[in-house]
């Protein structure tokens, strides 16, 4: 069993937002606060420490009140830059990441996740939900051993981007969870008005 304490998770919130008209997506109100405080508060209670990956308005999540790390790539180089400066800057055995634009995902998260990664001895696990009838991973809602840090730099340096060519490259499990609509994001303005 993986104890929380030995978890750092990872709040994802270093993309361009071009999506959303280049505005940063985790700083974007839905009930009253940024979406990546909401994704913070929902984290936090899961795993030992708490940090954020940001390329923007570092002070902004600064005052969230967790370490803040910029991509060590530049040009805003997509989730897997995160997840590295995330592996990079863990100082425990396992990092856990949520994207900032996911408000509602389950309390539990992290500790299923953990349950299926120790169980099946595998190297990441990777939240799935069923969508039209299809089991779908969530890869950006997951959580991997702090060793795969040398495999995430190689593969960056080769000039991939691709996270699930990268994950393929690792012992993965998928941990479905019932609830699809507890991964919404939001992509969009449009998206973040509807979330319930």
């Amino acid at each position: 069993m993986i104890d929380k304490t030995d978890i750092t998770g990872l709040i994802l919130a270093g993309g361009r937002g071009s999506r959303m008209g280049g505005i940063d997506k985790g700083l974007q109100n839905y009930q009253g606060m940024p979406m990546a405080m909401h994704a913070l508060l929902r984290l936090a209670p899961q795993v030992g420490q708490a940090m954020v990956n940001a390329n923007r308005n570092l002070g902004a999540y600064e005052a969230m009140g967790v370490p803040v790390w910029p991509d060590n790539l530049p040009d805003f180089a997509g989730p897997l830059a995160g997840l590295a400066v995330g592996l990079e800057r863990c100082e425990t055995p396992y990092l856990a990441t949520v994207p900032c634009d996911c408000p509602r995902f389950p309390l539990d998260l992290v500790e299923r996740l953990a349950g299926e990664l120790a169980r099946q001895d595998a190297d990441i696990a990777m939240a799935a939900t069923l969508q039209n009838g299809q089991l779908r991973t969530q890869p950006v809602f997951c959580l991997m051993k702090t060793s795969l840090l040398p495999s995430l730099l190689a593969f960056l340096q080769s000039g991939q981007r691709k996270i699930d060519a990268w994950t393929a490259m690792h012992r993965c499990v998928e941990v479905r969870f019932d609830d699809a609509a507890a991964f919404a994001g939001a992509n969009t303005l449009a998206e973040l008005q509807q979330l319930p």
